[in-house]
């Protein structure tokens, strides 16, 4: 299994980032701390097969598999968004003091 150096960004100030593009309600796509991200504001119709009444807004980050990080408002855009964080494989290196 190959080992890469990546730069994982401080989660508050992805937050930060994710409530600015939330309050704006707008879609969005590019890239940000290093990272591909995107921000979908939440649409009216359920989604394809859900039992969910709406489509609430998401963003996310990161690569699924390498890192990856999402906020969802599945109870609404004035609720506080649910969160998701894969970071199952990363591995910390501590270099020798």
């Amino acid at each position: 299994m190959p080992i890469v150096p990546i730069v994982i960004p401080d989660l508050d100030e992805v937050r930060k980032l994710a409530a600015t593009l939330h309050a704006e309600r707008m879609a969005w796509k590019g890239e940000v701390f290093d990272w591909q991200a995107e921000y979908n504001p939440s649409r009216p119709e359920p989604p394809l097969d859900s039992k969910m009444s709406f489509t609430p807004a998401d963003f996310c980050i990161g690569e699924s598999g390498i890192w990856f990080f999402s906020l969802m408002w599945e109870h609404g855009d004035d609720a506080e968004p649910v969160e998701y964080l894969d970071d199952r494989n990363i591995l910390e290196i501590i270099s020798p003091g």
